[in-house]
């Protein structure tokens, strides 16, 4: 399963990237995160973080991938499913910031969770963009 979303947002890139790289305030701005823990200290190459979001159970990811005011992925893994997050800010065409967040899941049990979890999965993820969106926007 791929999954992508992107957003233009209207408010700059360092604004942007300091709310998407500060998970642990996820939940503030949106219902598909209910806490987020960091459990290695800041996020960086190397990090992990427990994710628990409504009606899933909680996963561990680790950070594979950062760039300092640019972007960062993060990967988890559970019996036959690897899932991986994309989240890229870049400065907008016409000002402000554009914002893009991937979702895919590899592995021999992917296709089934697509099949159970694909529509929750791609909700969750539009509201985070969407979240996002709204908490950087607000004055």
């Amino acid at each position: 399963m791929h999954f992508e979303i992107t957003v233009d947002i209207d408010a700059a890139p360092d604004t942007v990237w300091n709310l998407l790289k500060d998970v642990e305030h996820w939940p503030d701005m949106t219902a598909s995160i209910n806490r987020v823990e960091l459990l290695d200290g800041p996020l960086r190459e190397g990090a992990r973080a427990r994710v628990h979001q409504p009606g899933m159970p909680a996963a561990v990811w680790t950070v594979t991938a950062f760039t300092e005011n640019e972007n960062f992925t993060w990967r988890s893994r559970s019996p036959g499913v690897t899932t991986t997050g994309g989240h890229e800010v870049r400065p907008g065409t016409s000002g402000g910031s554009t914002v893009r967040l991937t979702l895919d899941q590899t592995g021999p049990l992917a296709p089934l969770i697509a099949l159970l979890m694909g529509s929750r999965t791609r909700r969750y993820v539009t509201m985070e963009a969407n979240g996002l969106k709204t908490k950087a926007e607000s004055p």
